[in-house]
Parts: structure tokens; C-alpha cells; sequence
């Protein structure tokens, strides 16, 4: 295990391992962050995902019973475009029915405990998928449901869009082998559960922040310890020069629901790791393709990203936004469908899908 007192370039960096880790023997009940995941679990939620997308392209009903008679409440405490559109419609298409309430006036918990809310919820609905600013409100959601509940954002994580970002990182290369992600900005809910994932799918992910803006600690020592496993690295570091030689660069808004009064602070601290030409260029370095540019969207065009780049055809960023719905898609059906059983028993024999309006070409995942 490397050391983890705090020193200037690298922060942190783990170090390969020869073993791999084998699948979580329990199973899965709530997903609240990345690390609910196991090794397989994770890379058969990708596997899923790619097959409901590529079924569904080729025929929109090929899913459409996968959620029969099964309905989500989603509660949201914060505005969305991808995140609430990409469950409602993804939700219908597997034949499931979504139901939207609005707390962006009245925080969940402040008309009733957040113990009853979820005592009454688990009476009615299969699932719940709430978008929150406390994480804390998952936590006592899921400790008082009988059913699942789905992370759709919160302030520690957003293991949804991480799902997403990998599944288009698998699409766009077709392999994790050799890949090496590159996080420019703050470490924040988003670069908290890419560090997880890619830690467990075994992707090299180098995390560039100013000082002060580095990712929590408690998830720093947990993706290092994923990599240590997979033989893949974490590393931090302050300077952008640290992104050369990497695939794919992400980036995120500098300021989040909720910072407005850190705006100032953040504009000077952020200034010198905006993702432009140049920065592309300096991670396209030593590859045999130019490195590809990452963002989760809403992006503040001229802050933390350049038209040029964003528009440029090495974004994904769009590829990102629908693949959210496919990546949620396989984690509902994984949750709720024909595949629970399989999944929340950690897919330790894998399964065949179940045929769909008669086909029988299910893949083994």
C-alpha cells in the first residue's frame, strides 16, 4: 500500500497488482455509490447495457416487458435535463411506469422524517430514485426501504453518470486494456465515482485539481485500494502537464448547485486547467489517436471548456448524455427485471438473457 501522507506531484499513486479481486458474495439491495458494486457486477451492468442499447436500436419493443407492471418514483430535490429524462424515458421503454416529484422547494425530510417518507414509498412503488444535495438522505432512504434506492445524484457521488462514462469509454475503444483517463477540475461528486469505477474496471485515471479541490480522501483510499487489486493507478496531481499521453480527458463544471458564493474563489483557482486546443494536444501526446474530450453536461462554454473542443469531433459528450440512459436501463433491470435474481447474487455463473417477443438470441453475459 503506497503511503497516503499528502505530498505535491503525485499526491497519490497506487501501485499494480498480479490478482484480481473475485465478485462481492452478497448481493446488491440499493445503489447509492460505485463501490456497491463488485468487480463482475460492474463489468456485467456495462456488458447489459450495451446489449439492451444495441437490442433496442434494432427493436424499440425488444425490452418493453423487461419492467412490466413495476413503477419508480423519482424524487428530486435539484433541476435536471439528462438525469430526469433519461429515467422517465428509459423506464418506459422497459415497459415500467415513472413517477417525477418536484422537492426543489421542500427538501425531503422537511415534511415528514425522512423514515416515514421512505416507509410509505416502499408500500407503493419498486423502486426510488432520488437526486439530492445530502447524501445522508440516501443513507436513512435506503436504511428505512424495503425496496431499492437509486443514486441519481448526490453531494458525495453520482454513480449513474459514471456507469454512463464508462459504458461510451467501452463503445468509443471497445476494451479498458492500456486506458488512461485523465479528470481536470474539481474533485467533486463526479470525479469521486469515476475514480471508483475505473479503479474497479482497471483503467489508469490521473486526477488533476488546484490545490484545496482535491477529491475526498475517504474515496481516494478506496479507489486506490480497487486498483491495487485490478493493477490499475490512481494519481493526483496539481499540475495539468499530468494529463500527457492519456485517452480521454473529463471535465466538469468549476462551480456546482449550491457554490455561489465560492464563484470568485473558484474563477481564480480554476483559471489555468480550462480544457482547450492546447490542453488536447498535450494529452494527445505519444498516442496513436487524439485523445477524446469528456464533460457530464451543463457545460459553461468558455470557462472550464472551449468551443472548440467541446464541438470538435473528439467530443463524446452527447454519447455520454444518451448513454445514460442505456447505462441505468441495465442497473433497473439488473434491480428489478428478469436479471435481479442473477445480479444481486453477483452474476457469480452469469446467465442468459431472456428471450424478448420470442427471439432466442440471448448472449451470456
Amino acid at each position: 500500500m503506497p503511503s497516503l501522507q499528502p505530498v505535491l506531484e503525485p499526491v497519490l499513486e497506487s501501485k499494480p497488482a498480479t490478482s484480481k479481486p473475485s465478485p462481492k458474495a452478497a448481493g446488491l439491495s440499493h445503489f447509492l455509490s460505485v463501490d456497491d458494486l463488485s468487480v463482475q457486477q460492474a463489468n456485467d451492468l456495462i456488458d447489459l447495457a450495451q446489449q439492451i442499447k444495441a437490442e433496442c436500436k434494432l427493436d424499440p419493443a425488444s425490452w418493453a416487458s423487461e419492467l412490466a407492471h413495476k413503477s419508480a418514483v423519482l424524487l428530486f430535490e435539484m433541476p435536471s435535463l439528462r438525469t430526469r429524462v433519461s429515467f422517465e424515458i428509459g423506464i418506459a421503454k422497459l415497459g415500467g411506469h415513472a413517477m417525477y416529484f418536484d422537492h426543489s422547494k421542500q427538501r425531503i425530510g422537511e415534511r415528514e422524517s425522512v423514515k416515514d417518507y421512505a416507509k410509505n414509498l416502499e408500500r407503493m412503488a419498486d423502486v426510488v430514485i432520488a437526486r439530492v444535495f445530502d447524501h445522508d438522505v440516501l443513507t436513512e432512504l435506503a436504511a428505512n426501504s424495503a425496496v431499492p434506492i437509486v443514486n441519481a445524484l448526490s453531494d458525495h457521488e453520482h454513480p449513474c453518470q459514471a456507469l454512463a462514462d464508462l459504458l461510451t469509454l467501452h463503445e468509443r475503444f471497445g476494451s479498458f486494456d492500456g486506458l488512461k483517463l485523465a479528470w481536470v477540475g474539481d474533485g467533486n461528486n463526479v470525479c469521486h465515482s469515476l475514480m471508483l469505477l475505473a479503479s474497479k474496471l482497471g483503467i489508469d485515471m490521473t486526477v488533476v485539481t488546484p490545490k484545496g479541490f482535491e477529491p475526498q480522501f475517504s474515496v481516494v483510499k478506496q479507489a486506490i485500494a480497487a486498483a491495487e487489486a485490478t493493477g490499475s493507478t490512481i494519481t493526483l496531481s496539481h499540475h495539468l502537464s499530468a494529463i500527457e499521453g492519456h485517452h480521454a480527458v473529463y471535465t466538469d463544471t468549476w462551480l456546482s448547485m449550491g457554490q455561489q458564493h465560492q464563484a470568485e474563489v473558484r474563477q481564480g483557482a480554476f483559471a489555468g486547467l480550462q480544457i482547450n486546443e492546447k490542453a488536447m494536444a498535450l494529452a494527445s501526446r505519444g498516442l496513436t489517436e487524439p485523445a477524446i474530450f469528456m464533460h457530464c453536461l451543463p457545460a459553461h462554454r468558455g470557462e472550464e471548456v472551449v468551443d472548440e473542443v467541446i464541438d470538435s469531433p473528439q467530443s463524446i459528450v452527447y454519447d455520454q448524455a444518451e448513454n445514460r440512459m442505456w447505462a441505468q436501463n441495465a442497473l433497473l433491470a439488473a434491480l428489478l427485471g428478469q436479471h435481479a435474481t442473477g445480479f444481486q447474487t453477483g452474476f457469480q455463473t452469469g446467465f442468459q438473457t431472456a428471450p424478448k417477443n420470442g427471439s432466442q438470441n440471448g448472449a451470456a453475459l
